[in-house]
């Protein structure tokens, strides 16, 4: 039996997951068959999407995420009998981690990527490990205090977001006539808005509150009260890979259930993180607690 067949053998049992394997084989996942013959996989990860994947002091890729898929690494070395497994780590953005996924180039995504039905024609994902859900973001001293204080006014959303939709779907349904312009990465959308070229910045409130966090003075920056729908977060990798996807969720729902998952959330989201010991103070949702309790790759 080869190594390959094996995994499949252990893949194939995990239909409680709700994964259906039919009678393929784990050779037929094209990811597994090919770290298997490389001998590395390679990790997309973000350069400033604090606490999920960015650099850090040492400017290697940390954060949450990074977190999930070095277990996620782990149980490929074993179900492949790879311990000297090479892991190669390439950074991406908004606009190029689903085509360096469709390219093999990127084997899986570990950043903070939202799970959509639009994405999910062209990538699959985990199932979820973040909720969240956009928002604005305003200097303080703007004297912006709701959303219709930005009427009129430029506002930043980051390339490839979905974000752009929400605040394309706010300009229209509350008739703000906002200049909606989009920033190259988070980095360069929290720039706009820090030095006054964009009003507001629109992103998953949880990037948002990194941001600000790890900004020279946090309080400088504002929440406007609301927000839009859901967000669901999950680990991102080529569509239609059944086995690779079992593995995935495998390793996560086991996390869950073991609390693991729990422990590993609260180093990132509410406890001092690296570089500047900020602390998001971001604790556990009730949304999340249900997808802990009941791991789905489901959106609304």
């Amino acid at each position: 039996m080869t190594k390959l067949a094996r995994v499949f053998g252990v893949l194939s049992g995990l239909a409680a997951f709700g994964v259906s394997l039919g009678p393929s084989s784990a050779a037929d996942s094209s990811t597994l068959a090919k770290i298997k013959s490389s001998g590395a996989i390679t990790i997309g990860y973000r350069e400033a999407s604090i606490p999920f994947s960015y650099l850090g002091p040492d400017q290697k890729p940390i954060g949450f995420s990074l977190d999930l898929c070095a277990a996620i690494v782990e149980r490929i070395k074993t179900e492949l009998n790879l311990p000297n497994l090479t892991v190669n780590y390439s950074p991406v953005n908004s606009s190029n981690r689903i085509p360096l996924i469709q390219s093999g180039t990127v084997d899986i995504e570990c950043g903070g990527t939202a799970n959509d039905k639009k994405r999910q024609e062209q990538v699959s994902f985990s199932v979820t490990t973040f909720v969240s859900q956009p928002r604005w973001l305003v200097k303080a001293d703007s004297g912006v205090k709701t959303a219709g204080g930005l009427k009129g006014k430029t506002i930043v959303v980051t390339q490839g977001s979905n974000a752009i939709g929400f605040a394309q779907a706010a300009n229209a349904k509350e008739q703000l006539g906002l200049n909606i312009v989009q920033a190259k990465d988070h980095a360069e959308s929290f720039l706009m808005l820090n030095t006054g070229r964009a009003a507001a910045f629109m992103e998953d409130d949880i990037l948002l509150a990194g941001l600000k966090a790890a900004a020279p003075n946090p309080d400088a920056l504002i929440f406007l009260p609301g927000g839009y729908a859901k967000v669901y977060y999950g680990l991102m990798f080529t569509k239609g890979d059944a086995p690779f996807k079992a593995l995935v969720d495998d390793v996560l729902s086991k996390q869950m259930a073991s609390r693991q998952f729990e422990k590993t959330y609260t180093k990132w989201f509410t406890r001092p993180i690296p570089s500047k010991g900020e602390n998001l103070a971001f604790p556990l949702t009730d949304e999340l607690m249900e997808r802990i309790a009941h791991p789905s790759d489901a959106v609304d």
